[in-house]
């Protein structure tokens, strides 16, 4: 059993088009979708500046991202990448259970918004939602990396429309936009850029999830190839969706509204339509569940590669032979998420992930920078 185990290797499934919704939809489903009345209580009218501050602090290591995907299109990649930038086990080490944590915790701040779209139908007791939901969601991860892929399309695609039926919606505020412009650009001195700076610090959360590409790269075709297209083509779709519905956002509804409600496109649809939010609601549980899923699956691929590069228990690289799945590795960050998302609130959650983000970047050009001088 022990022989047959080892000959058992993650499976190499993922297209160009398949590792692009991947990646697409775990960074629309980490942010617009649960935070941008956050970001908006915080940097109040100016909040598209906050975000384009944080699609360009993003850029710099999705660029980053890219060459190193092609470089090393192994799973566990951050860890990869900071042993070959560094050659420090305990610093890599630091690092993948770094993209441990945030993952852990990104994908509980994604749970806790699904309760919050889900109490527009019902008022359901929230802990119980978040076990049944990341019970659902582990087993989705140990099907099957392209089974949890094409799960992830489909559910991208739905985002994908919702954020557009919000643009088409809200065309009317698009406008008066000429008029309105100077509101929206902050002066060049004030208090006002201390807010913007927090907001764009707490916006940045929106834009993670190019780095999870990285840790499937192992199960990608062509990754050399297909990886570095794939991470670009989601952060810059994403980066345009947010900025148009952070517009539109901004335009349509008062400050006040957006930041009493914790199914901000809900209430934007709402108020543009006069109608029930019900189809938005119904976008939004697939967009954070899709968000969800895979930074499970990321973490997991973490754990599996520290496992298996012996830093880590052994058994916790197990795959299962039928799936091509890290059994132990999923189970584990499962059931991690339900902790953190029972015992945290959403902004704190979101606030953890962003700093863990940052820091996990930071290490990451770093390391870019190292290997290129070698």
């Amino acid at each position: 059993m022990e022989s047959q185990q080892s000959n058992v290797q993650l499976r190499r499934a993922l297209s160009l088009p398949l590792i692009t919704f991947y990646g697409l939809g775990t960074i629309l489903g980490a942010g617009i979708y649960v935070l941008v009345g956050e970001v908006v209580v915080t940097a109040g009218i100016f909040a598209p500046v906050a975000f384009l501050l944080a699609a360009v602090a993003a850029a710099f290591s999705a660029f980053s991202y890219a060459e190193l995907a092609a470089r090393h299109p192994l799973a566990g990649a951050e860890a990869v990448y900071v042993q070959e930038g560094f050659g420090r086990r305990g610093l890599s080490m630091f690092v993948g259970l770094l993209i441990c944590f945030s993952g852990i915790v990104s994908s509980a701040t994604l749970t806790r918004g699904f309760v919050g779209y889900l109490s527009v139908f019902f008022d359901v007791p929230e802990n119980l939602v978040i076990i049944v939901l990341l019970l659902a969601l582990g087993l989705l991860a140990l099907w099957g990396i392209l089974e949890s892929a094409a799960a992830a399309a489909v559910a991208t695609i739905i985002e994908v429309g919702g954020l557009v039926l919000i643009i088409v919606v809200c065309w009317d505020s698009f406008a008066t936009l000429p008029h309105r412009w100077p509101e929206l650009v902050p002066p060049w001195e004030g208090e006002a850029w201390w807010g913007i700076a927090l907001g764009a610090f707490l916006a940045f959360y929106a834009f993670i999830g190019f780095e999870d590409m990285a840790n499937v790269a192992e199960e990608v075709k062509d990754p050399e190839r297909n990886m570095p297209r794939a991470i670009i083509l989601a952060l810059v779709g994403s980066s345009v969706l947010y900025m148009l519905i952070v517009i539109a956002a901004v335009s349509t509804l008062p400050i006040a509204a957006l930041s009493d409600t914790d199914a901000p496109l809900a209430l934007l649809y709402e108020t543009a339509t006069g109608s029930s939010p019900t189809i938005i609601a119904i976008i939004g549980l697939f967009a954070v569940i899709n968000g969800a899923l895979i930074q499970i699956i990321r973490s997991s691929r973490m754990l599996y590669a520290m496992s298996r590069a012996g830093w880590l228990p052994r058994q916790w690289a197990r795959l299962n032979e039928r799936t091509q799945t890290p059994i132990f590795a999923t189970i584990l960050i499962a059931v991690g998420v339900m902790v953190f998302a029972i015992w945290l609130p959403l902004v704190a959650l979101a606030q953890l992930t962003s700093f863990s983000i940052l820091v996990v970047f930071g290490l990451v050009n770093l390391s870019l920078i190292r290997i290129k001088k070698h």
